[in-house]
């Protein structure tokens, strides 16, 4: 465990520090989703972060990207701080962000033509990418021809083709059953271990944590707060699947459910 010491060699991506959000309902009452909320994600890196629900986990999220900005603290990203959407930060969401009506390879070049990129040389770099998610043969199918893991994968390949530096996932794979979440959770550690985007995976399930990132950090309950920070020595490349049974896994999977359970009981 690490006891929230961060290391120093590595240059920063994300820093949050001494953050509040605070959301104001219709009926004028306030509520704080996290309050006094410090963390830094370095370059590279690739933190999960678990906790209960309505512990602010999204909400960080919302606040890198920009979208959410916070009620007072600052955000900044490599060294700016964040006043809009950064065009770097690549976000995947737990529902499909797809267009019904596009084809899968038309889904893919969305983002390359909407960055000003030529329309064919766009559709060139997406059929790269449906092939390298495993879709090749799909490229003219649409969203209601796909299962739920091949539609996902048509969401990693639309947001690794822009190139993120840093890359956002709020609870990306937990509609999926449990052998298509492995299998993409794999894909997903493959595409990562090429592009080296800086990753803040959201998840509630512990042994999803601890088999993707480097480092796992468990919240508080709401207000959120950092409650404990692991860092996770698995060797890389990482096979999800194997890493589950090893002794270190089980242990880890132990400590973090003893610093998170007390959290999520009433």
């Amino acid at each position: 465990m690490n006891a929230l010491n961060e290391p120093t060699t590595r240059n920063v991506a994300i820093e949050l520090n001494n953050v509040t959000r605070k959301f104001i309902s219709p009926k004028g009452e306030s509520t704080v989703a996290l309050r006094d909320f410090s963390m830094k994600i370095y370059e590279g890196d690739f933190c999960a972060i678990v906790g209960p629900t309505g512990c602010g986990k999204s909400t960080t999220l919302g606040m890198i990207t920009g979208l959410s900005p916070p009620s007072s603290g600052t955000v900044t990203v490599f060294n700016q701080a964040v006043t809009k959407i950064d065009p770097n930060i690549g976000f995947v969401f737990q529902a499909d962000a797809v267009f019904p009506w596009k084809s899968v390879i038309e889904n893919v070049a969305i983002g390359p033509i909407f960055r000003g990129m030529d329309k064919q040389q766009a559709h060139d770099k997406a059929a790269d990418w449906v092939r390298r998610v495993g879709l090749a043969g799909f490229e003219h199918h649409y969203p209601h021809q796909l299962s739920g893991g091949m539609r996902k994968r048509v969401a990693l390949a639309q947001t690794f083709i822009n190139g993120p530096k840093i890359l956002l996932m709020d609870e990306p794979f937990s509609a999926l059953d449990v052998q298509t979440r492995a299998l993409m959770q794999d894909e997903l550690l493959g595409l990562w271990s090429e592009n080296k985007a800086s990753v803040v995976f959201v998840t509630h399930d512990i042994e999803e944590a601890i088999a993707l990132a480097d480092r796992v950090v468990v919240l508080t309950k709401g207000p959120g707060r950092i409650k404990s920070s692991y860092d996770i020595h698995l060797p890389r490349p990482r096979d999800v699947s194997s890493a589950r049974y090893s002794p270190e896994f089980i242990e880890l999977s132990k400590q973090i459910w003893s610093d998170l359970k007390d959290e999520v009981q009433i």
